[in-house]
């Protein structure tokens, strides 16, 4: 499905999304992140259904440019989580590495549980193997002078969703992608696009799509989308864009130990200073105290 064309992709995803609208009666949201994905699945939706509301969380983690163009949004509905970041950090704990990680961090501290054996590779297949999830490389961060936690998206997103979710009855259209993540592509293979039984019911008609597509898509049929990519261009036969390639949270760290120089907060710098002296400065001077955990775990700053 991810080497179908882009016009078969849109006839798909374009049935999946009247499927799930038809299946709640209209009682249906785009989940919105101002980012390119979700751009591509409101323009879809709205296609089809010009009434469907786009629900952004405002997080306040957000790139200025992409708050901006979800905020601008027609019939846009703003959540806010009831914690900011700062908070979550000092509750929880710092996202870094990958959200399994910092889980299994989290809960990894007692001695002889499961999470413990991950972290010191003791976890064994039934053939006698290691398990793929072990995680021993990153056992020295049980001893990590600060807190690891992977509850951020859950408090600052997922629970302002679901409360909305709740109040008004409508059931979400996500645009998440199963070539993101192991977790999303099992997610899809088990569930499919619209996913009627999970426990939360959601749709995620893209899932099969891939970067390319929604670039090609906006550059395409021209549609709007937040200034921080900057321009969408040909590059080896796909598209890249001359600005950020993914925006997502601005201080999340999740991922950030495998990207080459310049990375994410290398390029924050440059483009957000403000932004950056924030994420980098002590938390005694009232920042979010990154520069020694993002050190701690090897990733440059400057």
């Amino acid at each position: 499905m991810q080497s179908w064309s882009l016009d078969k992709k849109i006839q798909v995803t374009t049935a999946r999304i009247i499927e799930w609208y038809g299946h709640y009666n209209g009682l249906v949201y785009v989940a919105f992140s101002g980012g390119k994905d979700s751009t591509v699945l409101l323009d879809l939706v709205r296609k089809i259904y010009p009434d469907v509301p786009a629900v952004f969380c405002d997080t306040g983690l957000e790139f200025p440019e992409v708050r901006q163009f979800a905020m601008n949004t027609e019939n846009v509905v703003v959540l806010r989580p009831e914690m900011n970041f700062r908070k979550v950090i000092e509750t929880y704990g710092y996202p870094i590495v990958s959200k399994r990680v910092a889980d299994t961090v989290e809960y990894g501290h007692k001695p002889g549980s499961f999470r413990w054996k991950e972290l010191h590779g003791e976890i064994v297949r039934s053939n006698g193997t290691k398990s793929e999830f072990n995680c021993e490389k990153w056992c020295y961060l049980l001893d990590a002078p600060f807190k690891v936690s992977s509850r951020c998206c859950n408090v600052m997103k997922k629970k302002p969703m679901k409360k909305y979710s709740k109040e008004t009855g409508r059931v979400p259209i996500i645009a998440t992608m199963a070539n993101e993540s192991r977790s999303r592509r099992s997610t899809w293979m088990s569930t499919g696009c619209n996913a009627f039984n999970k426990k939360s019911p959601s749709s995620q008609p893209m899932s099969f799509w891939t970067e390319d597509d929604v670039l090609q898509y906006l550059h395409t049929y021209n549609v709007p989308y937040a200034s921080v990519y900057g321009d969408i261009v040909p590059c080896g036969g796909g598209w890249t864009t001359t600005g950020e390639r993914r925006t997502g949270c601005v201080f999340c760290a999740f991922g950030a130990h495998l990207e080459k120089t310049p990375n994410r907060f290398q390029r924050l710098k440059q483009t957000h200073p403000k932004l950056w002296d924030y994420c980098m400065r002590s938390w005694e001077d009232h920042g979010l105290g990154m520069r020694k955990v993002l050190e701690y775990i090897g990733v440059s700053c400057d």
